[in-house]
C-alpha cells in the first residue's frame, strides 16, 4: 500500500513510492506494541531468584544514598546560608551565600553517604553470598560492619557507636519493609 503522491512533487520521483511497514500486517496496531508487565529472565534459574544481583545493589545503594544525602546536606546549606547573611549585603551576595552553602554542604553529605551505601551494598551481597540466604540477621550484621568501617579511623570507641547505629538502622530499615508488604496493599 503506498501513500498518495504528492501533485507538487518532482516528475523523477514518479516510479517511486513510500514504504510502509505495517502494510502486510494482519495485527491490530493497539496489540502490536503490548509489552509484558513481569520481568523476562534468560535462564529459568534468574526466575528463581528475589533479590537484586550485587552489582544492581551496589548501583543502587550509592546511588540512593549519595540521592538523600545531597538533597539532605542542600538543605543544610540552604538554612546555613540563609543564617550567615548580613544586613548589609546585597542581592546578588545574598543568593550566592545560600547557593555555595547548599552546594557545599550537598557536596559533602552526599559524597558520606554514597560511601555509606556502597560500604553496605558490598558487605551486605557477601554476606548473602557466604551465607547462601537472604534474611534480616545479614542485613542488621551489614549495617553493623557498615557503621564500624566508616568510622573505624576515629578510633575503636567511635567505630563501635557507629557499628551500633548502622545495624539498628539496618534493622528498621528492613523491619519497615516486612511492615509495608504485610500490611499496605499495593
Amino acid at each position: 500500500m503506498a501513500y498518495p503522491r504528492d501533485p507538487n512533487s518532482d516528475e523523477n520521483d514518479s516510479n517511486r513510492r513510500l514504504y510502509n511497514p505495517y502494510q502486510d500486517l494482519q495485527v491490530p496496531t493497539n496489540m502490536l506494541y503490548k509489552l509484558p508487565t513481569s520481568p523476562e529472565h534468560l535462564f529459568p534459574e534468574e526466575s528463581l531468584l528475589q533479590r537484586r544481583s550485587w552489582e544492581e545493589n551496589l548501583t543502587y545503594y550509592s546511588g540512593i544514598g549519595y540521592l538523600a544525602g545531597s538533597s539532605a546536606g542542600a538543605a543544610k546549606g540552604f538554612i546555613s546560608g540563609l543564617k550567615s547573611i548580613e544586613s548589609t549585603d546585597t542581592l546578588k551576595l545574598r543568593i550566592n551565600r545560600v547557593l555555595n552553602g547548599s552546594g557545599h554542604a550537598g557536596c559533602q553529605i552526599g559524597n558520606r553517604c554514597g560511601i555509606i551505601g556502597i560500604l553496605y551494598a558490598g558487605l551486605d551481597s557477601g554476606i548473602v553470598h557466604y551465607m547462601g540466604s537472604d534474611d534480616v540477621i545479614n542485613s542488621v550484621v551489614a549495617g553493623l560492619g557498615t557503621g564500624v568501617l566508616y568510622k573505624a579511623a576515629s578510633g575503636p570507641r567511635s567505630a563501635a557507636v557507629a557499628g551500633a547505629i548502622g545495624g539498628v538502622l539496618a534493622g528498621l530499615a528492613v523491619a519497615g519493609k516486612q511492615a509495608l508488604k504485610r500490611y499496605v496493599s499495593v
